[in-house]
């Protein structure tokens, strides 16, 4: 197992942890990576665009001119595609974007991803993540000391809903992003530059990743 050192939010090494070799020293899999981020987005579409089809423009349904005789092409409805105003043909009709990815693909892509950030040398290991009073500045300032500065770099920051002076102090950090351990995704951790979890968030994490 590798050994990592938990810091306070003074940025001082107050003990190690050991990370779970098989969540936290899985191969990197840039292929399954781009697949879950698409399917993640994929996921996230509202597919809400519409055009209108003949049948649903507004104008009148009678005949624009006689048949024969004009010299013109023949028409029977100024709603026609053909006709400016007229309806869209085979135009984006609502839709649900969404399908499905395997559950164990899905789980070895956030590994793939947990394990990205620990090569890199980006993932900072807290014992608690106290923010007092629940101001943004206490947390910005936290950052800044456990090295992932506001605004410069990006940082993912995971910690159980219950510390909702982090949650509310996190939320208006254009850099900073906060997320419970049961909704850590590979959109987010490969979206922010640096990932701080607390220690009690790692066990969790490496709970519900363990192959």
């Amino acid at each position: 197992m590798a050994k990592l050192d938990i810091k306070n939010v003074a940025g001082e090494a107050v003990g190690e942890i050991d990370l779970d070799d098989s969540v936290f020293a899985e191969q990197v899999h840039e292929h399954l990576l781009w697949e879950t981020v698409k399917w993640q987005l994929a996921k996230r579409r509202a597919g809400t665009h519409k055009t209108k089809t003949r049948s649903e423009v507004r104008g009148t349904s009678k005949k624009p001119y006689r048949q024969k005789g004009t010299g013109r092409a023949r028409h029977g409805s100024t709603r026609s595609p053909i006709w400016v105003g007229g309806g869209t043909t085979f135009g984006p009709q609502p839709r649900d974007y969404s399908y499905n990815m395997p559950k164990k693909a899905r789980k070895k892509a956030l590994r793939s991803a947990l394990s990205l950030r620990v090569r890199e040398g980006k993932l900072v290991v807290l014992d608690q993540f106290p923010v007092e009073g629940g101001k943004t500045r206490n947390v910005a300032s936290a950052l800044d000391r456990v090295g992932a500065p506001q605004p410069e770099s990006s940082a993912l920051i995971v910690d159980s809903t219950d510390n909702e002076a982090l949650v509310r102090g996190s939320r208006n950090l254009a850099a900073a992003t906060w997320l419970a351990p049961e909704g850590l995704n590979v959109y987010d951790v490969l979206d922010h530059e640096n990932l701080v979890v607390t220690a009690e968030s790692i066990k969790q994490v490496e709970s519900a990743l363990r192959p």
